[in-house]
């Protein structure tokens, strides 16, 4: 399987100008950024000028996409990619006007309340979003009625225990975090804090999963024969879109980086009943 399919498609029209070594080497995980990007901007309304978020961007392909195709302020938030390099990227794509590079921890971000109008995650969510109190954390960032939207590998249906026989070689401890577009459309809808406007799995995502494999890790056998073996059945691409709901109050005190200190004053007592102190 050549790059050239692995990059080009006529389901992604935009992605098609990008060259395909450009791609190659400005992408990071497992998957085509570009497309699943495109994928789910079609599903957005990006209008110029709008601050964008890019959280978890990796080499930041998708934070230059976003702001070569929609011209929207795009910062490129990543943790293992240093800045620098992602700002050299940026650069030579020549949209240093637009992208600004942030090396921080999806669990620690660096930004005011209500700043963003959107934030887009692309194939990485699933490394800290499932954490039940993620969203209310997450969610201070975006305005109310801003967009928060991901995209990236999944499940195309849940299972309960072991996974299936034919992916327990692939599957390790890391995979736990994938699940279905269904999945996270209940475990974002039912804090209230957004409304799931979107949640689907893209038509036929196994294989354009399965072609990017083949071009750029054609050594990684493991994924490879479970995205053959199971044809669909479970492994996919999946999105989700959803707009924070302005009324509902989020929670200080249930994630550490928004905790206030809990005011107290130290009182010498006894520490056993008979004590003598």
């Amino acid at each position: 399987m050549g790059l050239e399919t692995a990059t080009v498609s006529h389901h992604f029209p935009r992605s098609a100008q990008y060259n395909p070594d450009w791609i190659r080497t400005s992408t990071s995980g497992g998957a085509n950024a570009l497309w699943l990007t495109e994928w789910l901007t079609s599903a957005l309304e990006l209008r110029p000028g709008m601050r964008v978020m890019d959280l978890g961007c990796g080499k930041a392909a998708s934070s230059i996409f976003l702001r070569r195709e929609f011209d929207v302020q795009v910062w490129a938030t990543d943790l293992c990619f240093r800045a620098s390099e992602n700002w050299q990227r940026i650069c030579d794509a020549g949209v240093d006007d637009g992208v600004f590079p942030i090396r921080t921890d999806a669990r620690a971000l660096p930004f005011a309340n209500n700043f963003f109008d959107a934030i887009i995650c692309i194939d990485s969510y699933n490394y800290y979003g499932s954490d039940d109190l993620y969203l209310n954390y997450l969610s201070r960032f975006v305005k109310p009625d801003g967009l928060i939207a991901i995209a990236g590998a999944g499940l195309t249906q849940d299972f309960d225990g072991p996974p299936p026989e034919h992916l327990r070689e692939f599957w390790t401890q890391d995979l736990w975090g994938i699940h279905s577009a269904q999945w996270w459309s209940r475990h974002w809808q039912k804090t209230g804090i957004v409304n799931v406007e979107l949640a689907d799995a893209m038509p036929n995502g196994w294989e354009l999963w399965l072609n990017w494999h083949q071009a750029m890790y054609p050594d990684n056998t493991a994924e490879i024969n479970a995205l053959e073996l199971d044809l669909g059945r479970y492994l996919g691409y999946v999105r989700v879109v959803a707009r924070r709901q302005g009324a509902v109050s989020l929670s200080d005190y249930c994630w550490p980086a928004t905790m206030p200190p809990i005011p107290s004053e130290y009182s010498r007592a006894p520490l056993l009943r008979s004590s003598r102190q």
